[in-house]
């Protein structure tokens, strides 16, 4: 028998209905379970459990996959809203039923099982196919891009089109379309999985749920794939793709996170993703969460229940997988970050610092040298900085990164369209923090009143007294328009608060705690590879954290190889497989322990921190010790914020202040110079010991706007 994977929840969490009866029998408790009637002589209780979604108060679509327990050898009936269903339920290896029930009102239904005397049922809340379940009131206007998938044409704001399901085979190292499925090419390969070899066909289903268009891919074995009685070609497992980028909305996307993947499909994985999953289409992971919900719950209905589910995605792909975990834990089950952050607004420090320090460098700070200008960002190498202002700054204005689909007429212009459509990436957190009423801009978390830009570069003596002067004093900030300004840039501490509540900042204190995390590194930091800002240290600020908020960092293995294709591929089947015998053997243990016990007791003994040297062996490491192959081919630097004064866990957003003290410097100021840091800091510097202004504790998971 299968043990299957549930969504990371204990009792379903339901809707309290008042006063509600199902058959006169009882009132609907909170967790969506109505009390079974008497067994009548027939054993234990029968009950209804819903599959695709275990939280019942979050379904969508209009149908939802239960599964019935307790039924033995009798007949079971299924009923909606009282009304008998069509839905046929199938016996399972382990003597439970499954099957699908559709004609789900949008709102409240009822969920009945009969058989005999016997009843069991469930409060299921259904919610429209187009969204939102739990990420609050939804963008507008929002731009349609069903066409770029093949799609039909679709309206917005709903963006919806019909269901197109395609077939894709394998020849040699390319996919190519297939129009009869039932008529194999010669030249297709062949996949084995589960000792059966099948021809190397996919079933590639493209579709719009939650305003986005998903894709999933699977082997097809000649049959119309069935939750009750899985493909032969699936290996009950499924994988999330998350893409990367990170921008303001306001469109559907023309990209997902990739499903045509020859590395799982071959190995029978099932993979999924959609656009707004793919954070440069949407920057919130909220609604990123929202929409991986929507669409597993569509997979579940369409393959069957998995084992377990495997996150997957680089940079802003990582932020997803980080944030999801933390704060919707149970929708992926272990993840996979690469070349990854721990979230968008501990990163939009450093972005922000690079087109501050670029300005700098081209302007007061022009006689710098290389050597100090590098040792003030922190990177290891000075154009991971510039990289930042090239790529990402522009996420930081108003409507410099707006993507092509949104027409320049409708853009925000400060002059003659003042309600215009802003495309700053804060755009998509205006449910967590709200929206400045004075500005008509997004609050922002953004700050650097009281950053000692180049503190660890004066202190080391990189740079001399009256660099550090001049250059804290010219800094700058950030207009709400992202328009960098002489004055310093001032957090909205309501954003601040809203950020540390609902896991913008990700304290890696909840879900995280208890996820298997295998995080790579393509090391971006070497010499010679072209201008990257997906430096190393971002790994570790991840790791630091977890330390911090739970003892160790048990749960998270960093494995970093060189960008050469060869390393790149061999790391990714590495955690790929590791991934997988981790799950299954979590999914396996029956011991007692807590979850976040589980997780690092089956751990497999060969995964462990490592890297791949330049020959392709993979060989473990200390990463805090050093002093081994790994360390002096993948030396790790800083950013920025902590060259500043953060920790390496990076987990303040507007620090606390306190007046300048002399002694802390370890240099000398003339009279002239102090004088000019006072007028740089007239509210005082970090304090780093202190948390952040406008720090509160995160709320719990599963929060809903």
């Amino acid at each position: 028998m299968r043990v299957k994977r549930a969504w990371g929840v204990g009792p379903a969490a339901g809707v309290m209905v008042s006063g509600l009866l199902v058959a006169g029998l009882a009132t609907v408790p909170a967790n969506g379970a109505v009390p079974a009637g008497g067994d009548r002589g027939h054993g234990g209780p029968l009950t209804v459990e819903t599959v695709s979604n275990p939280r019942p108060s979050l379904v969508s679509g209009g149908d939802v996959l239960v599964r019935v327990k307790g039924a033995g050898d009798g007949r079971v009936t299924l009923l909606v809203n009282g009304r008998r269903t069509d839905a046929s339920l199938v016996e399972q290896p382990d003597g439970s039923r499954l099957g699908l029930v559709d004609g789900l009102r949008n709102g409240i239904n009822i969920v009945s099982a009969h058989s005999g005397w016997r009843l069991g049922a469930r409060v299921v809340n259904n919610h429209r196919i187009q969204g939102p379940v739990l990420s609050g009131p939804q963008q507008t206007p929002f731009y349609c891009e069903t066409e770029a998938f093949g799609l039909g044409a679709s309206t917005q704001p709903d963006c919806d089109a019909a269901t197109k399901v395609t077939y894709q085979y394998r020849a040699g190292n390319a996919f190519k379309a297939l129009a009869d499925p039932s008529q194999v090419p010669a030249d297709a390969s062949t996949v084995t999985v589960g000792g059966r070899t099948f021809p190397y066909v996919v079933r590639l289903e493209t579709g719009t749920i939650d305003r986005a268009v998903y894709q999933v891919a699977g082997l097809y074995d000649g049959t119309d794939p069935s939750p009750t009685a899985p493909e032969a070609t699936w290996n009950d497992r499924l994988v999330y793709t998350f893409g990367g980028g990170c921008n303001g909305g306001y469109h559907q996307g023309a990209s997902t996170g990739g499903v045509l993947d020859d590395s799982m499909l071959s190995k029978g994985y099932v993979v999924a993703s959609s656009s707004l999953n793919v954070l440069d289409n949407n920057c919130s992971p909220i609604i990123s969460a929202e929409a991986a919900m929507m669409v597993k719950e569509h997979v579940v209905e369409t393959y069957g229940e998995p084992l377990h589910t495997i996150g997957w995605g680089g940079s802003g792909g990582a932020i997803q997988q980080y944030t999801i975990a933390e704060t919707y834990p149970g929708i992926v089950d272990g993840i996979i970050p690469s070349i990854g952050f721990p979230d968008v607004a501990t990163t939009n420090g450093p972005n922000a610092d690079c087109r501050l320090l670029q300005r700098f460098y081209a302007g007061d700070g022009a006689s710098w040298t290389a050597e100090q200008k590098r040792a003030v960002t922190g990177f290891l190498n000075l154009s991971s900085c510039l990289s930042w202002d090239v790529a990402f700054a522009n996420r930081i204005t108003a409507t410099d990164s707006c993507p092509a689909v949104i027409p320049v007429e409708v853009r925000w212009n400060a002059a003659t369209n003042p309600d215009g459509v802003r495309c700053a990436a804060m755009e998509q957190f205006v449910n967590q923090v709200g929206r400045d009423s004075e500005t008509g801009f997004v609050r922002s978390p953004l700050d650097n009143i009281g950053q000692q830009y180049g503190l660890a570069a004066l202190s080391s003596g990189a740079i001399g007294a009256e660099q550090f002067v001049t250059l804290n004093e010219k800094i700058g900030g950030y207009d709400p328009a992202g328009a960098v300004v002489p004055e310093r840039s001032r957090a909205d501490l309501k954003a601040v608060r809203g950020s540390y509540r609902y896991g913008i900042l990700n304290s890696a204190s909840r879900g995280l705690a208890e996820t298997p995390i295998i995080d790579l590194r393509t090391y971006a930091d070497v010499a010679g590879v072209p201008a990257n800002f997906h430096t190393a240290e971002w790994s570790f600020v991840m790791r630091e954290r977890l330390r911090k908020a739970n003892g160790d960092a048990d749960n998270q293995v960093i494995v970093a190889h060189l960008p050469l294709p060869a390393l790149t591929a061999a790391a990714y089947a590495h955690a790929l497989s590791s991934m997988d015998a981790w799950l299954t053997a979590i999914g396996e243990d029956s011991a007692r322990g807590s979850k976040a016990a589980k997780v690092v007791r089956n751990k497999p003994a060969a995964l462990t921190d490592g890297c791949y040297l330049p020959t392709g062996q993979l060989v473990g490491t200390d990463w805090a010790a050093g002093g081994d192959a790994c360390a002096s081919i993948y030396k790790i630097g800083s950013n920025p914020r902590q060259v500043a004064g953060q920790s390496k866990a990076q987990d303040v957003l507007a620090c606390a202040l306190k007046p300048i003290r002399w002694s802390d410097y370890g240099v000398t100021f003339s009279a002239d110079q102090k004088a000019r840091l006072k007028a740089a800091f007239p509210d005082g510097v970090c304090d780093y010991t202190k948390k952040s202004r406008g720090w509160v504790p995160p709320a719990s998971t599963w929060q809903r706007f």
